[in-house]
């Protein structure tokens, strides 16, 4: 098995996606240009890594359609072997249970996949600590996750990618209002 990678390009303020799949589907998506992260993965599963290979193809597509406002929901199967225990439950729920244009707290969240019953304000932290180290944000929507701000709903929260990434992706989703870009 190999793990096939690309680099998508993707609108200011995200600018490009890495993204990597195998044979059993998508299982990295990183910022940026970055073959250290693909280094990373392969190594971890013991793959060899080559640059756009036939295997990321449908997963590349559909990040690139979804960027360009054509594609609400991914259909290309994810390989969830960078993932495990709590996380991978997590991860699965947010995948499974928080579609396109919805957002959903870290608190919600971590009662919606059963990870961290009774844990209270500990949970909210622990699935917060699991959105940081989602291997494959945008399709996994880590960024549809929001900190709680007590009476007035959500806040942003924290982003892998960058707040404005996350403002910029939640725009594209019809959750937050378009930003102009003057410059």
């Amino acid at each position: 098995m190999t793990l096939s990678w690309t680099v998508v390009p993707a609108p200011s303020p995200v600018r490009a996606l890495t993204v990597a799949a195998t044979e059993v589907g998508l299982v990295l998506v990183a910022f940026g240009d970055d073959p250290e992260a693909v280094a990373r993965a392969a190594e971890k599963l013991g793959l060899d890594a080559v640059r756009d290979g036939d295997g990321v193809t449908e997963a590349a597509g559909q990040v690139a359609e979804y960027l360009d406002g054509r594609r609400r929901e991914f259909t290309v199967p994810v390989d969830w072997r960078l993932t495990a225990g709590t996380q991978r439950t997590v991860l699965q729920t947010l995948y499974a249970r928080v579609g396109y244009g919805k957002v959903v707290g870290y608190g919600e969240l971590a009662g919606l996949s059963g990870a961290y019953a009774g844990h209270g304000y500990t949970a909210a932290r622990g699935v917060g600590t699991i959105m940081g180290s989602n291997p494959v944000p945008v399709v996994v929507p880590c960024h549809r996750v929001m900190a709680a701000d007590g009476p007035r709903g959500f806040a942003l929260g924290g982003f892998g990618g960058g707040l404005a990434t996350k403002e910029w992706l939640l725009a594209l989703e019809g959750v937050l209002p378009p930003t102009l870009d003057l410059f």
